[in-house]
């Protein structure tokens, strides 16, 4: 099977069969398309039908050449499974050569969690005199209030708020869709933001979608990136704060004030619980004062 068919099939198979999204599939690719660059410069140039361990591994040693840090190369060598796996999966082969490969042993990087505080003065420092100042807001609350993912921040509907019921309607990685509360102050903000909104001239296709940019479109991404990081130098934060730390301070917040897992799993919308557990990292204060509190030789 020539390279170009196997990676257009695989692609087919992360988004019909694996139901993942366009950005998880994207990475898959770009992984894979690393192993074919690779290919390239052998001669002869094994298809992907006929890669054995022994190239794989000189793979992983070219790789190493780019300095790629563990984590990079744990990911990449991920990818290259699941390839293979599909590849077995279709018969194309008769054993999968990634299943030897070693994973580079990656140190366990915990997300930056804000403070209250900290949550307070990134929200202070936008405008409110200004239309983006107002939505700037209004997004943050949400994303801290429901501790959104950023694609799901930049795809919520007005439609998806029920603030008689306290409830805000996700649409979540493989269209996975769950109901997530949503807090007064975040429904307070967004009232407040919705009459600038209903002003705002909205372009065919964008009328249900809640936070959208001067032109009436949906915000981007690196739009949503931008802004907080902005906020974040203005509140004179020396943090690195992204979409993502408002999602990692809000499941910290409820861990740390006593929040079940599992109910924290669900509102963030992790498949395995072993995902949700990076977020239980707790400073060395509050363990130890949990300890004095609860342990029986305290």
């Amino acid at each position: 099977m020539q390279w170009q068919t196997a990676i257009s099939e695989f692609k087919a198979y992360l988004k019909l069969e694996k139901s993942l999204s366009d950005n998880s599939v994207d990475a898959y690719i770009r992984d894979i398309n690393k192993l074919l660059s690779f290919s390239l410069i052998h001669n002869p140039r094994p298809e992907p039908d006929m890669v054995d361990i022994s190239f794989l591994r000189r793979f992983i040693e070219w790789l190493d050449g780019f300095n790629l840090n563990s984590r990079t190369q744990a990911r990449i060598i991920s990818g290259i499974r699941a390839f293979f796996r599909f590849m077995l999966l279709s018969e194309v082969i008769d054993h999968d050569p990634s299943s030897l490969l070693e994973m580079p042993k990656a140190g366990r990087k915990l997300p930056v969690a804000l403070s209250v505080e900290e949550i307070d003065a990134i929200l202070s420092a936008a405008d409110l005199s200004t239309f983006n100042g107002r939505r700037n807001k209004a997004m943050i609350e949400v994303l801290y209030s429901g501790g959104l993912r950023v694609s799901e921040l930049v795809n919520l509907c007005i439609s998806d708020i029920f603030p008689g019921e306290g409830f805000m309607r996700i649409t979540g990685k493989g269209d996975k869709q769950r109901l997530v509360p949503v807090g007064t102050r975040a429904l307070r903000e967004i009232e407040l933001y919705m009459p600038d909104r209903n002003r705002m001239p909205v372009v065919k296709g964008h009328e249900d979608i809640l936070f959208i940019n001067r032109m009436g479109k949906r915000m981007s991404r690196v739009m949503v990136f931008t802004i907080i990081r902005q906020l974040a130098e203005r509140a004179s934060l020396k943090k690195k704060v992204s979409p993502h730390t408002f999602r990692h301070s809000f499941a910290t917040h409820l861990i740390e004030g006593g929040a079940d897992l599992r109910a924290v799993q669900e509102m963030l919308g992790h498949e395995s619980i072993i995902t949700t557990e990076i977020y239980t990292h707790l400073d060395r204060d509050y363990l130890r004062d949990a300890i004095i509190r609860f342990h029986p030789r305290s």
